[in-house]
């Protein structure tokens, strides 16, 4: 089987980018974009490799993030078989580019440092958060979900999904002294930056549902504070 991939490249961030066709031919229907782009590269000289990260090649890590036929996937998750006969590749378009498929995702982990997404005393684990702490602890930081919102951007107060769901571990087992500054927290960088358009909804790699993670953290954070009034 052959596919022609449609790469959108340029050297560096200031480069004006340009359109570069490769001619690519497969047998297994379970080889991903990953293995092709790797094999690719092996046939170029060094100079000419196509610029893009990987790391695990096992869909745990969310380094090979790209937008692939214009949807936001992993490459090494995503099989050629599953494309017609022409795939596009293109680098995240949210985050500012560095070369061809690699952009700079920086602001994804500025966003946990500055929401201090972590616990200052213990937490202890429970039986009934288990399915919420297991859910949000899914969570790859690959900035898919990010790049479909249509009120993220990176020097925006909403720091989107990508915080909402490890924030959304630290609501389910906070104790009562971290509670306030953890639903402080939430509700101005998430909820209230959110339209709840559910772009997240589908596309995450994950499969991890940001929907319910959202409900449940909504309904303790938001509504149980309310109430509270």
């Amino acid at each position: 089987m052959k596919v022609i991939f449609e790469i959108l490249r340029r050297k560096n961030a200031e480069e004006k980018p340009y359109i570069q066709n490769f001619e690519y031919e497969y047998t297994d229907p379970l080889e991903t974009v990953a293995t092709a782009l790797k094999n690719i590269n092996e046939s170029l000289p060094f100079p000419d490799r196509i610029r893009w990260e990987c790391s695990c090649m096992q869909k745990k890590c969310g380094a090979c993030a790209m937008l692939i036929d214009g949807r936001p996937r992993l490459a090494c998750d995503e099989k050629l078989a599953d494309h017609g006969e022409r795939i596009r590749l293109e680098p995240l378009k949210k985050f500012p580019p560095v070369a061809d498929l690699i952009v700079d995702r920086q602001a994804v982990f500025d966003s946990l440092k500055e929401l201090a997404v972590w616990f200052e005393n213990t937490a202890e684990p429970s039986e009934k958060r288990a399915d919420t702490v297991h859910e949000a602890s899914r969570c790859l930081q690959c900035g898919c979900c990010l790049e479909v919102c249509p009120n993220f951007s990176t020097d925006s107060k909403f720091k989107g999904m990508a915080a909402a769901v490890p924030l959304s571990r630290l609501i389910a087992e906070a104790d009562e002294d971290e509670k306030k500054r953890i639903f402080k927290t939430y509700s101005k960088n998430f909820y209230a930056g959110c339209g709840k358009s559910l772009a997240c909804r589908d596309i995450c790699p994950a499969g991890i549902d940001t929907e319910e993670l959202m409900v449940r953290s909504n309904a303790a954070a938001i509504w149980g504070k309310k109430r509270k009034k």
